[in-house]
């Protein structure tokens, strides 16, 4: 608390005295010259190899808030970022920087492994390859990430990813050659299966996915014996996969399928490192002796998860599935879920209970820039089972989608529970309706918040 104190009290200090209460209007005259001051191309390391494409890609605006340069490339990766401009500046609002750590598992990364599959994809179209190899694909993948950050990304997405250049390589897969892959699949069937889907219907009924699988053995055998149904290979022939579809199909489209496919192997599980429940079962055990005790327990435990990560709304439902199964092997059998009223949105990240600091950051914004702004806050952030893009525009600033925002019980295990998120294959409660569905965290950009957002504090902060 006090820790927090001080550095509002600093960024107060600052504001004061760098700005000395500049209007909005100066400020954005301050960031226009920024911004031309900075519109150079980067300089290139002078190569033998053929020269790189260069990324096409028109500043972000989240440039401005992050007051960050174009970035300097190594001039030795072969990828044409150009192909796939917009993506990247989708991906970089989706990992944005201070966002990016609690919005990894379902906006960022997913994102962030799509743009890279449809680069590799329209690689292919000029190389005839479905792979890098490993000294290309470490300038790549840096590069891709140096573009990234220029545009406001957090600058350690390969970490949060775990993303390494191997990704980009053919790893164990011993077909990545777009004949021989194409002489080996059965390629309309698979672009057939793949080449437009529903990401419901997907997720139910695994059409795209099957054939993908199918594709990933044929090509992981290349003629050999069967392998173990887990081999790591299939998994990086699956890659290979993915890559052979980004090529057939236009970047956007391709980037629907891709994140359609991720939102339901994210959908079936629950991304949460749930603590030790000692205290919990102290507590809640056998037969509840005392309810206060019991319930103070387990809201300690919950506060535990609301420091994590944003979820979906079906990771939500696995989520409460898997700590209440944990809880009942530990000898609670009563519905704690119900005797402490715990909800589905006590399992995401939240962002009200230190309301005090978001006050005060507007009383110092209001005294820097004497404007009027609305930051609106949910006290805990679902993201719908179908996680939508963070946004950014000029009017609304950046936000993204908060479903479930309702008081939704979560429910507590029946031994016949089984997890997932299609409820035709599995006995799982289905969804709540809920009567709301409001943005996440937006920020006006009346606002201006470099000051605020460069400094990483918005979160940890409010968090």
């Amino acid at each position: 608390m006090r820790a927090q104190l001080i550095l509002l009290l600093c960024l107060l200090f600052n504001c004061l005295c760098r700005f000395h209460c500049t209007t909005v209007d100066d400020v954005e005259g301050y960031i226009s010259k920024k911004i031309q001051s900075k519109a150079k191309p980067p300089d290139l390391a002078p190569s033998p190899d053929p020269q790189p494409f260069l990324p096409l890609i028109a500043p972000s605006p989240l440039i401005p808030i992050t007051n960050r340069s174009l970035p300097s490339l190594s001039g030795f990766c072969t990828l044409n970022f150009s192909a796939a401009a917009s993506l990247m500046s989708t991906t970089a609002t989706d990992c944005w920087d201070s966002f990016a750590p609690y919005l990894a598992n379902v906006i960022c990364c997913p994102q962030f492994d799509a743009s890279l599959a449809i680069l590799m994809g329209q690689y292919s179209k000029y190389s005839g390859m479905l792979h890098l190899d490993k000294t290309n694909a470490r300038h790549c993948l840096s590069d891709f990430e140096m573009i990234l950050e220029s545009q406001g990304a957090n600058n350690q997405l390969q970490k949060l990813c775990s993303i390494r250049p191997e990704n980009l390589t053919e790893a164990s897969c011993p077909v990545s050659d777009v004949k021989k892959f194409e002489s080996i699949v059965d390629s309309s069937r698979l672009l057939a299966a793949c080449g437009k889907i529903d990401p419901v219907n997907e997720c139910c009924h695994q059409v795209c996915q099957n054939a993908i699988l199918d594709a990933a053995r044929k090509i992981a055998r290349n003629g050999t014996s069967n392998l173990p149904e887990n081999s790591t290979r299939i998994d990086d022939c699956k890659n290979i996969v993915f890559r052979w579809l980004a090529s057939k199909l236009d970047p956007s489209s391709a980037n629907h399928v891709l994140r359609g496919l991720s939102n339901c192997k994210l959908n079936k599980g629950c991304p949460l490192v749930f603590p030790k429940t000692i205290n919990v079962t102290k507590e809640c055990g056998y037969m509840i002796s005392n309810q206060t005790a019991c319930c103070k327990a387990m809201e300690n435990y919950v506060s535990h998860l609301q420091k994590q990560s944003f979820i979906t709304n079906l990771q939500g439902l696995n989520c409460a599935a898997s700590l209440g199964m944990e809880l009942q092997k530990a000898n609670v059998s009563s519905n704690v879920y119900d005797l402490c009223h715990i909800n589905l949105k006590d399992f995401s990240l939240q962002v009200q209970k230190q309301l005090f600091f978001l006050i005060f950051f507007l009383l110092v914004f209001l005294i820097c820039f004497n404007v009027l702004t609305v930051l609106s806050l949910d006290s805990g952030c679902l993201l719908p089972s179908l996680p939508s893009d963070v946004t950014y525009d000029a009017a609304s600033g950046i936000g993204f989608i908060c479903d479930l925002n309702d008081n939704i019980e979560a429910t507590w295990p029946s031994t016949s529970i089984l997890l997932g998120s299609c409820n035709e294959t599995t006995k799982l409660p289905a969804l709540p309706t809920a009567t709301s569905a409001q943005s996440g965290l937006y920020m006006k950009k009346s606002v201006f918040l470099p000051l605020l957002l460069s400094s990483s504090l918005v979160l940890t902060t409010l968090i």
